[in-house]
């Protein structure tokens, strides 16, 4: 499964660090290799710097396979240069600032994200962070965490 797959890949490169500072949000989700979608958006809407940035921040980040899931022409749209302002807003919906671990959830917390919204965690249902289900927990990076989810989670636009 990609999502074992990655967290290995990234404890795997966590472990080989040694006392080394495991990698920024970006290099972590790069070396993952199933987040193409999420790192170009990242790359599309500007926000690479943000994330390599001191943070902390908390990442809920979507597959490809979340990305792909969306209605045909969505991501493309989502894309292109005229849209960058909407492409940002999604994504900064993925962030709330400080390094939050699964340990820190409760049920039915609100977490105020980057974009301004809020998201609402349910433990009750297993992990979820709305209507999206965490598939992998507290992957470490130097300045955050990333927590998997299988959905893109939408703002109010």
């Amino acid at each position: 499964m990609k999502f074992m797959k990655f967290a290995a890949v990234s404890l795997f490169a966590i472990a080989m660090a040694g006392s080394a500072k495991a990698a920024d949000i970006v290099d972590t989700a790069v070396s993952a290799g199933s987040f193409k979608t999420l790192v170009a958006a990242v790359t599309a809407a500007g926000l690479v710097d943000t994330l390599k940035s001191p943070g902390p921040f908390t990442v809920f980040a979507p597959t490809d396979e979340a990305f792909a899931a969306l209605p045909a022409g969505t991501v493309e749209d989502l894309l292109k240069p005229e849209n960058k302002d909407k492409l940002v807003k999604v994504l900064t919906y993925h962030v709330v600032p400080g390094k939050v671990m699964s340990t820190d959830l409760k049920d039915g917390m609100m977490a105020k994200t980057v974009e301004g919204g809020e998201v609402t965690i349910d433990l009750k249902n297993g992990a979820m962070v709305n209507d999206a289900k965490v598939v992998t927990a507290d992957i470490a990076a130097d300045n955050g965490v990333i927590h998997v989810i299988d959905k893109v989670i939408l703002p109010t636009m």
